[in-house]
């Protein structure tokens, strides 16, 4: 017998926390690394449009937010080659300007419902088929961070060197961006538009206070966030908060914790020497 395979609210929720929480992760430790925070947040917010657009027209909303996501990592490569403005200005016009319009678009007769669903997630609400495109985002994400490892790793923390050897670091770049912003898209059902970008950082941010080691740092982010996922959507169900929200927040308190364990032996060797 064939036929959709069903999952049930929790069980879909869950799934995609443990999704994006590994290839959020993946792609986080990067974002951090290179220190592309800003641009993360970014592209987080320019999906806006094309999800809003999508709803309008009945299609794919992940299909509209990759659109929008790509169109502005693109937009973002080529003024940052152009080198007219400085990156993070060239992002800052970009990013507001998409988002504003996205708020234009949805403020005629869009479900103010789902526009709030959009911006800030909804675990309880994600189906077996966002599942499913999960699941193949994340695979392409991690699939494609695979076969950019070595020059991802060098650029990361020896740029000068990288170019040096003949990586094409523009290029790096521009496909990290792509990845981002398909990250991005895979984040909208857990934690929203608004809140995307802090679980691309606030994991791999955790990570990088603990260890210096690329696959550990990994392999940290992607436990806290997918914990943190796992946790919000209990926090939901059990107290009727956001999950978005309360995910970030967990995540957050990960952070704090991962900050006082590498704080703690700083602070006490300091008190020994006095």
């Amino acid at each position: 017998m064939t036929g959709a395979v069903e999952l049930s609210p929790v069980a879909a929720g869950l799934a995609a926390a443990l999704l994006f929480g590994v290839a959020g992760a993946a792609v986080g430790v990067y974002v951090v690394l290179r220190r592309m925070a800003f641009i993360g947040d970014a592209l987080s917010h320019t999906v806006l449009p094309g999800v809003v657009l999508a709803s309008l027209a009945g299609v794919s909303l992940a299909a509209g937010a990759a659109a929008a996501a790509l169109v502005t990592a693109a937009g973002i490569g080529w003024l940052a080659r152009r080198r007219a403005l400085h990156e993070d200005t060239a992002i800052g016009v970009l990013f507001t300007a998409m988002f504003a319009l996205g708020i234009l678009l949805a403020s005629g007769e869009f479900d103010p419902e789902e526009l709030h669903h959009l911006l800030f997630g909804d675990l309880m609400r994600v189906t077996a088929a966002d599942v499913g495109l999960l699941a193949v985002l994340a695979a392409l994400v991690l699939g494609t961070l695979a076969l950019l490892h070595k020059e991802l790793e060098l650029a990361s923390f020896d740029p000068v060197y990288a170019e040096g050897i003949g990586v094409r670091t523009d290029r790096l770049r521009q496909a990290l961006l792509a990845l981002i912003a398909l990250t991005v898209v895979a984040g909208l059902k857990v934690v929203g538009v608004l809140l995307t970008s802090a679980l691309l950082v606030t994991p791999a941010a955790a990570a990088s206070l603990l260890t210096r080691r690329l696959p550990a740092m990994m392999a940290i982010a992607a436990v806290l966030a997918a914990a943190s996922g796992m946790a919000g959507l209990f926090l939901s169900i059990q107290l009727g908060v956001s999950s978005g929200a309360a995910t970030v927040l967990v995540c957050t308190l990960g952070f704090g914790l991962a900050w006082l364990l590498r704080a703690a032996p700083l602070a006490f060797a300091r008190g020994n020497r006095t």
